[in-house]
């Protein structure tokens, strides 16, 4: 506000005293008045010197070496000197006194009859002059009323405000302030909670003006400069003496609407700061839920402990698909309104002419989005683990069964054998016996090589089933040891065997060839046989049409060899058949077993009947896999033809917004509405991505892992569903605060939309940015001198990360910034000094009294201790305040 008695901004240039007055004539100074020149100059020096932590006690002497004097005329001016030289020679206190006449005239004024000469030689009457001369220049010239000179000024401002009291005339600076009354009422008017003025009398002015210089040096910082005695003692009182003190009132008072300007201007600095920290806050908090979720989640996700039954990790699917579908859409969200926070903030920070919002570590836009990337890698990683898992699992229950079903046939086999091979028959037997046993035993030998294969595979499964890490592993290595150990028995006994026998075989003569010919052919078409029907109930697993027509084919094969196997078997009942034929006409009483097999053809029938009973089987078994797997097949067809849809939709929608902002025309409003009605087709679309997930969630539980008709996996379409979500959404977000900045910066249409012509002009991919060559162009199409430096200067500001690049926002925040006016740093230190009365720190009760409650204790609680020879206890450094409010932040 300005006080309407006070013009402070129309500055009339004093025309100094010192010129019109002869100071050879001022050597005749009453003695009075050099006395209250000498006190109150000394007491106005040290008003100002004491801000540096020094005084002085004699003014004509501790001035003389010419150092207190450039010290005295920095502070006042805010200035540095040059360099004082630090000799004590008369030449140096000399040179140091003209450095400071020089200063003083430089500021326009004209000393008269002053040398440095009488300031060194101590010259009372010079150095008064001097120092009034320097009042006059720093404490009076500026104030001017209603284009009045410096005095005449002053003079009309003592007496407007003194105007309303009684008893109070004030025409001059000498007598008119004899009975302190004038002083008094100059405090109660402006500060009237500090005088009683009903109570003072006119009669009694010693107790006046003692009074006033208690008063004000007590609560308004003004030093006592004068004496009562003195003042009322002499006819005159020093007009120089009464000026320089009243001209203290003056600044001090005159400084309150100031102080109220000064506090207006903190209280809306650091509103903006509060609002700021909170949202600051704000993203901290959510910041952290959200790493935290990304934290809990990481490990559960890198958690690769299988489950022992497909029926489990069946269940950990369906857990996998609840955190998809339910527990990470929220998040997603999340993840979006925190980058739309984080860019609103900058926003604003930007505006109110702050530093950019500096996340605490670990928690930048850039750290989430690793952390969001490092879930989704572990999320992608954890999927193709369960399906691989799921497929493992598939498998070892396959080859479990397998290896059952070998075991069971092979130990049925074996069921006996050792004791057979241990029998010691031949030693009791005849000749012709022994030589059957012979006979016997090389088809037993024969019958073993044909089950070494049987073996081989069974440890070959067996292996398999480690190598998978079957969760019973333990009992399958020991009913494979089992079979290998017994295996290995069984050919240690019968080369035994074979060994005693071979010791006897000359006691054999005659072998029933017949029989021998039977038992060697009917035991490989037996093996032949048994294969043949582990082959028709073998179990099998595919996972698609042509896997399954592989199947199929290799069985026509198999059927195509049974005409030439009944030949087999009608050959070896044939030789049956001679065996019969012989002993009927040869009248052989045959005792019903071939020495040489326990095969009867009997069992060769019974086999044969199997085979072809499973045929017919294998051929259903076959046709029902070919149904499933062309229901497979539909289903694949059905994700791919939504997928191949909605995938390509998608990127249309993604590069569709990637221009909207650019080349939508009109007001950001309408864009605005335009960018929301985008945002509402795409939720609308979401029904899409709900069916294909369905059908996706049938294929899985189908066990269909892979899909030739579409390059796109339900991953895909998450991901780009995600970041479509995400892009719209950002993109609503920069249009607002393109609106914020608009009104913020009282930035009309018409500039905005200029501001947009000329970016879509020079954006030559048409991608919503431009590349530094594109934008040095767009600058100086509008007008920019641009020199390297200056350049390089601005890229810093609006590509600060160094991409590459610069986007439409950060066109737009430049265009404004370099139009906006915005507080500052030195407008609040300034502001504060206001405030503490010109010194460079502020007390507790200087903010309680100029600042509401709320931002007084908000700078209490922040201010640091200030540090400094001339500080009380508790004093404030407001000044490194001030520069923390647009330096970096706390939080």
């Amino acid at each position: 506000m300005t006080n309407p008695d006070i013009n402070t901004n129309y500055i009339v240039r004093l025309s100094y005293m010192t010129q019109e007055e002869d100071w050879d004539r001022d050597l005749l100074l009453d003695p009075a008045w050099e006395k209250q020149q000498r006190k109150t100059f000394t007491a106005w020096c040290n008003s100002h010197l004491r801000k540096a932590g020094t005084q002085i006690e004699n003014i004509e002497e501790d001035f003389r070496n010419g150092l207190k004097l450039m010290l005295l005329l920095e502070v006042i001016s805010g200035e540095r000197l040059p360099k004082p030289d630090k000799g004590k020679m008369r030449f140096h206190k000399i040179a140091n006194v003209n450095k400071a006449l020089d200063f003083i005239c430089s500021k326009g004024v004209k000393l008269v009859s002053i040398g440095a000469e009488e300031i060194v030689d101590g010259n009372v009457k010079m150095t008064l002059g001097m120092i009034w001369t320097i009042i006059l220049r720093f404490a009076i010239q500026d104030i001017s009323v209603e284009e009045t000179s410096a005095k005449e000024g002053l003079l009309l401002w003592c007496q407007r405000k003194t105007a309303p009291y009684r008893n109070v005339n004030v025409q001059n600076f000498h007598i008119s302030w004899k009975d302190g009354l004038a002083l008094c009422a100059l405090i109660h008017r402006h500060r009237p909670d500090l005088i009683d003025y009903s109570k003072l009398r006119k009669d009694d002015p010693v107790g006046n003006l003692n009074t006033a210089f208690e008063v004000a040096e007590k609560f308004l910082d003004i030093p006592k400069m004068l004496d009562a005695e003195d003042i009322v003692n002499t006819p005159k009182p020093d007009e120089k003496a009464i000026m320089t003190y009243v001209s203290c009132f003056y600044h001090a008072f005159a400084g309150a609407e100031q102080a109220e300007t000064a506090a207006n201007r903190i209280c809306k600095v650091l509103a903006v700061n509060q609002e700021n920290e909170k949202l600051m806050e704000e993203y901290e908090k959510l910041a952290s839920e959200l790493l935290e979720w990304i934290r809990r989640t990481i490990p559960w996700l890198e958690n690769r402990a299988a489950e022992q039954t497909m029926r489990a990790m069946q269940q950990k699917l369906e857990d996998f698909r609840d955190y998809r579908r339910i527990h990470k859409p929220p998040r997603v969200q999340e993840k979006c309104q925190l980058e739309i926070n984080f860019n609103t903030l900058q926003t604003k920070l930007r505006l109110s002419n702050r530093p950019a919002f500096m996340p605490s570590e670990g928690k930048m836009v850039s750290d989430i989005a690793n952390a969001w990337k490092g879930l989704e890698q572990v999320e992608k990683g954890y999927e193709e683990w369960l399906l691989t898992e799921i497929r493992r699992l598939e498998r070892l229950d396959h080859l479990a069964e397998k290896f059952k079903q070998k075991c069971n046939m092979h130990e049925a086999w074996t069921s006996g054998k050792e004791d057979l091979l241990s029998q010691k028959d031949y030693e009791s037997a005849s000749l012709m016996e022994i030589r059957a046993l012979m006979r016997k035993h090389e088809a037993f030998e024969s019958d073993l090589a044909a089950h070494q294969d049987r073996v081989e595979q069974i440890a070959a499964i067996a292996q398999e089933l480690n190598e998978l890490d079957y969760h019973d592993a333990a009992t399958v290595n020991a009913r494979c040891q089992g079979i290998c150990d017994q295996w290995d028995n069984l050919g240690t006994l019968t080369q035994k065997r074979r060994d005693s026998l071979e010791r006897v075989e000359k006691l054999w003569e005659t072998i029933d060839q017949l029989y021998l010919e039977f038992a060697k052919r009917a035991a490989p078409f037996n093996n032949w046989m048994d294969g043949a029907m582990e082959d028709l109930q073998d179990m099998f697993i595919v996972h698609s049409i042509e896997e399954i027509q592989s199947l199929i084919t290799a069985h026509d094969q198999f059927k195509a060899t049974l005409p030439e196997a009944d030949k087999e078997r009608m050959a070896t009942m044939g030789i049956h058949n001679e065996i019969l034929k012989i002993a009927q006409t040869y009248g052989i009483k045959l005792s019903g077993i071939n020495p040489y097999t326990n095969l009867s053809p009997q069992d060769i029938s019974t086999k044969w009947d199997t085979v072809k009973h499973l045929v017919p089987l294998r051929d259903q078994m076959l046709q029902e896999e070919v149904a499933r797997q062309q229901a497979n097949e539909r289903l694949r067809r059905q994700f791919a033809a939504q997928a191949n849809i909605i995938g390509p939709w998608i990127q249309t929608k993604m590069e569709e917004i990637s221009h909207v902002s650019v080349d939508i025309a009109g007001s950001l409003e309408e864009q605005m509405n335009s960018l929301k009605q985008y945002e509402q087709n795409i939720i609308n679309y979401k029904s899409n991505i709900d069916k294909l997930e369905g059908d996706h969630q049938l294929s899985q539980e189908s066990l269909i892992f892979d899909n030739k008709h579409t390059n796109y996996t339900m991953e895909h379409i998450r991901v780009g569903w995600e970041q479509l979500l995400t892009t719209i959404a950002r993109t609503i977000n920069e249009v607002e605060n393109q609106i914020l900045t608009r009104d913020a910066k009282g930035i009309s249409q018409e500039q905005l939309n200029e501001f947009r012509a000329s970016f879509n002009h020079f954006d030559r991919k048409r991608n919503g940015m431009m590349d530094p060559d594109d934008f040095r162009a767009c600058l100086i199409s509008m007008g920019y001198d641009l020199g390297e430096v200056e350049f390089a200067r601005i890229m810093t500001l609006v590509d600060p990360n160094n991409t590459g690049v610069v986007t439409f926002q950060a066109f737009i925040d430049f265009m404004t910034r370099e139009t906006a006016e915005t507080d500052t740093a030195e407008q609040v230190m300034a502001s504060f000094k206001i405030l503490a009365s010109d010194k460079n720190y502020i007390t507790v009760d200087e903010l309680r009294r100029e600042l509401p409650p709320e931002q007084a204790e908000y700078c209490i609680s922040r201010m640091t201790r200030y540090i400094g020879p001339d500080s009380p206890p508790g004093a404030l450094d407001y000044i490194s305040f001030s520069s923390a409010l647009y330096g970096e932040s706390d939080l």
